[in-house]
């Protein structure tokens, strides 16, 4: 299964390590390298995340990394990372 990091789910990151960055520049690379790894799973389990209650599909997942939840969108032969935010922040169905 091939791993696809959608534009905003790309920006998403660079405003994680932005965020992080202001206190912590060091913290914020590895943090963000963290989280970008924590959906290697995804690869031999894409299933493995729950399914977004705010969307219902079971094609709109999620898994969480720290206090992120990361949205990802399955396709027989990918899986498509379409956002990250912060766990505390609503989920915006527009931002994908």
């Amino acid at each position: 299964m091939r791993i696809v990091w959608s534009f905003q789910a790309r920006d998403d990151l660079r405003e994680i390590r932005k965020f992080i960055g202001r206190d912590a520049p060091t913290t914020a690379n590895s943090y963000v390298r963290r989280l970008k790894s924590s959906v290697d799973r995804l690869r031999i389990f894409p299933e493995s995340g729950n399914v977004v209650r705010e969307v219902g599909s079971p094609k709109i997942r999620e898994i969480y990394f720290g206090q992120y939840r990361i949205i990802y969108e399955l396709s027989p032969n990918r899986v498509e990372v379409l956002t990250v935010f912060h766990g505390a922040r609503l989920l915006d169905e527009t931002q994908f």
